[in-house]
Parts: C-alpha cells; sequence; structure tokens
C-alpha cells in the first residue's frame, strides 16, 4: 500500500496574517478563499448586477491588504473584514444612490397580486411570497444607503442594534434613530408604490 502524501496543516487566520505583513502575499491568497463566499454573499445584499457585485468584493479584498497592517487581532478577523465589507457596501450605496422616481408600472403580475392583497389586508402574513421579495428587491433600491444599509443589517440579516454599531462605527443610539427613520422611508415608500397603482 501506497503512502500517502502528507496534507500541510491549515494555518490559522492569524498565521497568515502575519506571514502577509512579511511579505508572502500567497498567504493573503489564502485568507481570500476562506472567506470569499462569505464577502459576496454580504456584497449582493447590496448589489443586483454581477459586475458591481464582483467590483464590490475586489475592492474589500484590496482595502483588507492596504489595510492589514491596522488589524489589531483583539477581535476575529472575520469581524475586522465583514465591517470593512460593510463599509464598502455602504460606499457603493452612497456612490449609486438613485434618486429616480421608480415607475410602477413595471410589477410583474405577481407583484401586483401581492400588492393588491396587501392593500386589502396587510396584516397577512406573505413575507415569504417570491412576489413579495421582489417588490422588496425595489423598494429597497429606492431607499437612502443609510437607510437600505440598515434594513438590510436589522431586517434581512437579522442583525441586533449592537452587532449594527460594531459593523457600523455608529452609536447604538445613531442606529435606533436610523433604523427609525429606516422604516419610516420604507413605509413612504410603500404608500407612494400603493397610491400610483390605484390613482
Amino acid at each position: 500500500m501506497a503512502d500517502l502524501p502528507e496534507v500541510a496543516p491549515m494555518k490559522s487566520d492569524s498565521e497568515l496574517i502575519a506571514a502577509v505583513l512579511r511579505g508572502d502575499s500567497e498567504s493573503f491568497e489564502s485568507l481570500i478563499r476562506k472567506y470569499q463566499p462569505r464577502v459576496f454573499a454580504t456584497a449582493r445584499r447590496y448589489a443586483r448586477r454581477e459586475d458591481e457585485i464582483e467590483d464590490i468584493v475586489q475592492e474589500i479584498f484590496i482595502k483588507a491588504f492596504q489595510k492589514l497592517s491596522s488589524y489589531r487581532g483583539d477581535a476575529p478577523f472575520e469581524h475586522w473584514l465583514m465591517r470593512l465589507a460593510v463599509h464598502t457596501c455602504y460606499d457603493f450605496l452612497r456612490m449609486h444612490q438613485r434618486k429616480k422616481e421608480n415607475s410602477f408600472g413595471e410589477l410583474s403580475t405577481e407583484e401586483n397580486d401581492w400588492l393588491e392583497h396587501f392593500v386589502a389586508e396587510p396584516s397577512a402574513d406573505l413575507e415569504k411570497a417570491a412576489a413579495a421579495k421582489a417588490l422588496v428587491d425595489k423598494i429597497l433600491d429606492q431607499l437612502s444607503p443609510s437607510a437600505r444599509l440598515v434594513i438590510t443589517l436589522l431586517e434581512i440579516e437579522e442583525r441586533s442594534i449592537k452587532e449594527i454599531a460594531a459593523l457600523t462605527g455608529w452609536s447604538v443610539s445613531l442606529v435606533k434613530v436610523r433604523a427609525f427613520r429606516a422604516r419610516a422611508e420604507m413605509r413612504k415608500c410603500l404608500r407612494r408604490l400603493a397610491r400610483d397603482k390605484y390613482l
């Protein structure tokens, strides 16, 4: 029976980071491979087009490489990286803010049906419906960058106020204020959508 080749033990994040800081750029490739799925998943919550998502992910890893020496190691590297990812996504939203009036005549039949049902019975539990998700995506596209960031983190990723404060660098009270305003902004979009549809 032939001897199996020895598999090199996986290096920890701190070992990989130390190697990168000593000039071993291949160790950074290992960090990219490890965290790329999580970073892509985060970017997909803020951008729709695949080329935009890829640009965001690339920018996140470029920033991570450039700022790696500022990582102090007092929290897991993943937390530091995800905070950087959230800030980069927020910058993307601010840069690509679209203050256009969306034509809600572009709604699909399923979205129209969901909206009619919502107008007739707002308390109905339709959160899991695909049409509702598509409609939520359209509304998210209309929100201001800070409102979209807060709603995504709070409602879609189901993060706590404290977690959002840690990710964004905002105070807990500021997160609460922005969450309140974001929900009001979202309700306003939904009311406008319903008004435009039925006028």
